[in-house]
């Protein structure tokens, strides 16, 4: 028998006021107008983040199986149905050994794979990167991974400024691994190259990256610009300036732009001390900075908390449900099975109040407890 959710639902089209989402099994059989007396809670797509090192206290970082279900489990609570691993720079080692340890929960669909963020990336513009890992691209290294991983290594973040970078982009693209720029200190010209060997997203775009200048645009200009890259936007209200973000994507627009946590570890849990890729983080007011140098260290942000500071914003609720779900799904290769309400994708919604906190939870047809 199928199973009707009935509200305000937000469709790839906008907004059916009086809407109903039909699951059968784990799919989406309908969305379709449901006239009723009160126009209900909001109906979203599941969100996708494709950019998150931890959450709840546990951490993808170490490569630790275990630590990875529970941190999937805290982000799946605040509505992320599908979520990227990231790691962070790391010895060689550490990398094969995550891609080996997450490509079992791929399989099962713990996670939707892994994200290198590094070791690829620009001393000059590390931010919170160990100094110590970062190197040259390996075109070695990444066919180990992605034959390691079997389907399992999804993206990687890299500087195109790298000696091979590349080559090491063409060998991703060839692969189907999504090649993100970020922690780079491009120029203009060199993020172009990037793009034009296959690069396709932009890592947390602003952050780790070379400021726009009026002589040297940058990558920042050079990735808005590309009609085939999405631009990751970390919506804290720390990492951007609520202008910025709206700037951003009003230039790129909403199916260009992909809101992201980038959360740690300490998301969801109390200000302390806590660790990133080997480096003391001290987080306060919920703010997270390395205890080295006071350089933001990722977010404490849920996917949900980003959704409702993008509205704050004055981003149209219909474009932030696109840009938390619809948008990344795409960037990373799942739009045709997750990331919104249509029929015949998997059934992943989030119920919200008209605050937009989150109520319900469904993945795969079914309700989370």
């Amino acid at each position: 028998m199928a199973l009707r959710v009935t509200g305000k639902v937000v469709t790839p089209t906008g907004v059916v006021r009086q809407g109903c989402v039909e699951i059968s099994g784990d799919r989406i059989t309908a969305v379709a107008e449901y006239p009723a007396k009160r126009d209900g809670h909001w109906i979203v797509p599941g969100f996708v983040d494709m950019h998150t090192h931890g959450g709840g206290g546990h951490t993808f970082t170490t490569g630790d199986a275990d630590a990875a279900r529970e941190a999937a489990a805290f982000h799946l609570r605040h509505g992320t149905t599908t979520l990227l691993a990231s790691l962070v720079s790391s010895p060689f080692d550490l990398m094969r050994a995550a891609t080996a340890a997450f490509a079992p929960l791929a399989r099962e669909g713990v996670l939707a794979g892994v994200h290198f963020e590094g070791p690829y990336l620009s001393a000059a513009r590390c931010g919170a990167q160990n100094p110590e890992y970062l190197r040259d691209p390996a075109t070695d290294e990444l066919t180990e991974l992605i034959e390691l991983g079997a389907g399992a290594v999804r993206m990687v973040t890299l500087a195109p400024e790298r000696a091979g970078a590349l080559d090491a982009i063409k060998l991703l693209t060839s692969h189907g691994v999504v090649a993100a720029v970020g922690h780079t200190d491009a120029t203009y010209d060199e993020t172009r190259s990037a793009v034009a060997a296959g690069a396709s997203v932009g890592t947390h775009l602003f952050n780790g990256m070379r400021p726009l200048h009026h002589r040297e645009p940058g990558p920042v200009v050079a990735l808005l610009d590309a009609p085939n890259v999405v631009c990751e936007l970390i919506a804290d209200g720390v990492h951007l300036h609520d202008g910025m973000l709206t700037f951003a994507t009003t230039t790129a627009g909403p199916e260009r732009a992909a809101l992201i946590t980038d959360a740690m570890a300490a998301a969801g849990m109390p200000d302390g001390e806590y660790e990133l890729g080997g480096q003391a983080v001290t987080v306060a007011d919920g703010v997270a900075r390395l205890a080295r140098d006071g350089s933001i260290a990722g977010s404490t942000l849920t996917m949900d908390a980003a959704l409702r500071h993008a509205v704050s914003a004055g981003i149209p609720i219909a474009d932030a449900a696109r840009m938390v779900a619809t948008t990344p799904a795409r960037a990373i290769g799942l739009g045709d099975r997750v990331g919104s309400l249509q029929v015949g994708l998997r059934a992943d919604l989030v119920v919200l109040d008209d605050e937009l906190n989150v109520v319900r939870v469904m993945r795969g047809g079914s309700w989370l407890e």
